[in-house]
Parts: C-alpha cells; sequence; structure tokens
C-alpha cells in the first residue's frame, strides 16, 4: 500500500488535476496581462484581477535546477531513494516543482537548462502526477 501523502484538489485547481488524469497540462493565463502562472489561484498574480483561463500547453520545458535526494523524507518514500526533485520551467514562463525521471541520478550527468518533456504517472484512478524526464537520449 503506497502510504505517500497526496495533493489534495481544490475548486481553483480542479482543472489542472483533471487534465493530468487525461494527459494533458492546463495552467493559467491572465486575460489583462497575458501572462501565465502556476500554481493555480483564483486571481492573477501579477495584477490581482480575477480574469483567469485556462490554457492547454504542451508540456515543453528546461530543467531550470534540481537537487538528488538521497535521505527520504518521510519511510512512505525510502523505496524511492535516490530521487530527484526538479523545478521546470516551462516554455511560457512559470517554474513548477516536480520530479525529473528517467534518468541517472548523478550530478555528472544532469545538466541545467537541458530539455525536458512531460512524464504523466498514474497513481490511482483519481490521482495521476506530473513529472519530466530528459527530452533526448543521455547517458546512464
Amino acid at each position: 500500500m503506497n502510504n505517500k501523502p497526496k495533493p489534495i484538489s481544490q475548486p481553483e485547481s480542479d482543472k489542472y488535476w483533471n487534465g493530468l488524469k487525461n494527459k494533458e497540462i492546463w495552467i493559467q493565463k491572465c486575460k489583462t496581462t497575458n501572462k501565465y502562472q502556476f500554481y493555480p489561484r483564483v486571481h492573477c498574480i501579477n495584477c490581482t484581477e480575477n480574469d483567469i483561463e485556462w490554457v492547454k500547453i504542451t508540456g515543453e520545458a528546461t530543467l531550470f535546477s534540481f537537487a538528488i535526494v538521497f535521505l527520504a523524507p518521510t519511510p512512505a518514500f525510502t523505496d524511492d531513494v535516490p530521487y530527484i526533485n526538479a523545478l521546470i520551467k516551462l516554455k511560457e514562463g512559470p517554474i513548477i516543482p516536480t520530479n525529473l525521471v528517467n534518468i541517472n541520478p548523478d550530478p555528472e550527468k544532469i545538466k541545467i537548462g537541458i530539455k525536458v518533456k512531460p512524464v504523466f504517472e498514474k497513481i490511482d484512478e483519481n490521482l495521476t502526477l506530473l513529472k519530466f524526464e530528459p527530452s533526448e537520449q543521455t547517458s546512464n
């Protein structure tokens, strides 16, 4: 049984979580400023207006930063270490926290700025997580 903590969908984030179940990435864009934002909110983080729309994106992105986790934060993550926590910069601008997967967790093999693509990890019928992997083959 998986005892890992799970994100809880809120009304302002339901579109995001439901999109992931369908292998789609939806983020918010302010109609006033034309700027994208993540995480979902009821207002624009730039102008505070509530003129927000949801936009489907491809997930084209680059690795902004990362940390390799060697010590599990809780016993539920013990079998996962080492794993890579990452900040991913979407082509649209927002930076999102996630995991970098399908790459050797060796800092010599991971380069800031590499192109990454989305990976949709189905946890159960109600939850799919967005993770990323290198777009091009890297040596393990």
